[in-house]
């Protein structure tokens, strides 16, 4: 079969598996805070003791909207919400606090949003200070944050680096000018080389740019430039997405149609293009989405067989126990998903009443626990095996039945109690995840809940 015939054969909504199950197959009515807070106290006894623990804050706020974006935010230019968010973040770690039984060990912290750079580094330095008041920092912790390359300033660099971030994420998904109009997201070639020189010389030893393909207007041309820039500039990582088309979820996306995103084929040719360019510049491709220095740390987590992939993205440690703070953040303990609510008022509201502010989650049972595990597998390393009886279960069989058609294909090899991706199914680890997604199987949607593979 040839690749465009496979490409379009697998041209079809498919979830990015960050988690499994994926939050729309969350059992939300067999869950309650009282599940949830055992689940936190069982697995962060066990996980502050070994690896210690991971956090994630989301910080929603953006002074204007990027209209590509699928996250959480909240437009405006008044900054005197950043005082009352931080104090209530603060509170709501103080909350998880009555849930340990000794004093956190963070192993990972990471800023998301939103624009965490929204916040001045006066107010940044408050919110860290105050969760490490709380903590001990693990000797191989690692401090990551996002950042807009238009706001962040030489004293944010600073600041976060004095206290203990080494890792820096710029979102600049396209040079193109036309591309950068449509979703409203501008920035030159000269402030993400400012922004990354004066990082690299403060001190940051790893720098990602995040880049998507399938945006509105884009064409070869201008993804050829802005590639070529990208290399020059150098970055250790970079994460090249796929766009998710999802205006059903997010209305900003309504700025442009469909007509104005690249055809699936055009699409295709996007990623083909980025990904060579890539490799031939001296990334190494790493999971999905993903391409390095080999000099980067998640290069050698894939090849020592360590990569591990979160709600926050591959990252090179494990934590058993995430705890998400801050609006529509998830945290996980592995036997089970929380999420916080959406709305900013809604969030204040219910710290201020002493609440953790989860609104739904998912508490996962044997099989579950079976079939992520495979797809962590598949996810991160490119293979897994089930010749022990706790690698196995009735939902994973059947998965295995699904996964001859996607072998049938070249897609997969599958020999005994093994599996492993080929070189040519690495593009599509969505679809090959997706025959062993025994709770979507189960129950079909009527709607599209995910972006489109490919």
């Amino acid at each position: 079969m040839s690749i465009k015939t496979l490409i379009a054969k697998y041209h079809v909504a498919a979830p990015r598996y960050t988690s499994y199950p994926t939050v729309p197959y969350w059992d939300t009515e067999g869950f309650d805070q009282e599940k949830w807070a055992y689940a936190v106290r069982k697995s962060f006894t066990h996980s502050n003791q070994q690896e210690g623990i991971s956090v994630y804050i989301h910080l929603p706020f953006c002074e204007s909207l990027c209209t590509y974006c699928g996250c959480n935010t909240r437009i405006t230019r008044n900054h005197k919400v950043e005082h009352p968010y931080i104090e209530t973040v603060l509170k709501e770690w103080k909350l998880y606090q009555k849930l340990f039984d000794s004093k956190p060990v963070i192993r990972e912290l990471h800023l998301g949003g939103g624009t965490p750079t929204f916040f001045s580094p006066e107010n940044l330095k408050l919110l860290i200070d105050g969760i490490l008041s709380m903590a001990v920092i693990h000797e191989d912790a690692e401090f990551s944050f996002e950042a807009h390359p238009g706001n962040t300033t030489q004293a944010h660099l600073d600041t976060l680096y004095q206290l203990g971030f080494g890792r820096l994420s710029l979102g600049i998904q396209d040079f193109d000018p036309k591309v950068q109009l449509a979703i409203n997201r501008i920035q030159s070639v000269a402030e993400v080389s400012l922004v990354t020189q004066q990082a690299r010389a403060a001190g940051y030893h790893s720098i990602n740019y995040d880049l998507i393909y399938g945006l509105p207007l884009q064409n070869i041309d201008g993804l050829s430039d802005t590639i070529s820039s990208v290399l020059t500039l150098r970055p250790d990582r970079i994460a090249f997405y796929s766009y998710a088309h999802v205006p059903w979820v997010r209305p900003g996306q309504r700025r442009y149609t469909e007509l104005d995103l690249p055809s699936p084929a055009l699409k295709q040719e996007l990623y083909e293009l980025g990904r060579e360019m890539l490799k031939a510049g001296g990334y190494v491709e790493i999971g999905m989405d993903h391409f390095t220095l080999a000099t980067d740390s998640l290069y050698q987590a894939e090849k020592e067989g360590k990569l591990h992939r979160n709600f926050m993205g591959y990252t090179h440690q494990y934590s058993k126990l995430m705890i998400g703070l801050g609006v529509s953040s998830i945290s996980d303990s592995w036997t089970a998903f929380a999420q916080n609510v959406k709305k900013v008022e809604d969030y204040m509201s219910l710290v201020n009443e002493g609440k953790i502010p989860v609104f739904k989650g998912h508490i996962l049972d044997q099989e579950d626990l079976v079939i992520r595990r495979h797809i962590l597998n598949l996810m991160c390393k490119g293979e897994t095996s089930w010749a022990k009886p706790e690698q196995q279960s009735e939902g994973f069989s059947k998965g295995l039945e699904r996964m001859m058609l996607i072998a049938d294909d070249g897609l997969v090899m599958i020999k005994g109690t093994e599996l492993k991706v080929t070189v040519l199914g690495k593009r599509f680890l969505r679809n090959i995840c997706m025959a062993l997604d025994s709770r979507l199987y189960a129950n079909q949607p009527q709607t599209q809940l995910f972006s489109m593979a490919g």
